[in-house]
């Protein structure tokens, strides 16, 4: 006699969870997230320390907050650190972060796009190519189908 080796396991997996279009909105604190300090970035702006204002700039993105206004303060301050560095000095600063910092850069330099004001696309621009050149493609790719933005 012969035994029946057909498995019915698979009927218990639910396909519903491996569905792109099942989108479940994800609650990551964003209420606690302020942004980044501004009293600390201008503290390292005023002692001409460009490096460890753009590393402060970058450290508490508010990318799951709600306010947009919050957003906004975030991306001017970014572009006010962004204007205060030097061309020669673009490359350098890019070249110390890390990949989510490039991606995180970058995500600013797109928002700072959408906006533009006195000199900052400019400015942007000199950005971009530098980070482009660090974080290649792959950095616009990941940030343009990022669904949180900054």
């Amino acid at each position: 006699m012969s035994k029946n080796n057909v498995s019915s396991d698979f009927r218990k997996t639910n396909i519903d969870e491996f569905d792109e279009n099942n989108f479940v909105d994800e609650d990551d604190g964003g209420e606690n997230q302020g942004g980044p300090d501004e009293a600390e970035v201008d503290g390292f702006l005023r002692q001409g320390n460009l490096n460890a204002a753009l590393g402060a700039v970058l450290k508490n993105p508010p990318i799951s907050a709600k306010n947009q206004n919050t957003k906004d303060r975030a991306e001017l301050l970014v572009v006010k650190v962004l204007s205060s560095f030097k061309s020669s000095d673009i490359e350098k600063a890019v070249g110390s972060l890390d990949k989510a910092g490039v991606d995180l850069l970058m995500k600013y330099i797109y928002r700072g796009f959408e906006r533009p004001s006195d000199n900052s696309s400019a400015v942007l621009l000199q950005w971009h190519e530098k980070v482009l050149a660090v974080g290649g493609v792959g950095s616009i790719v990941r940030v343009l189908t990022a669904r949180k933005t900054v």
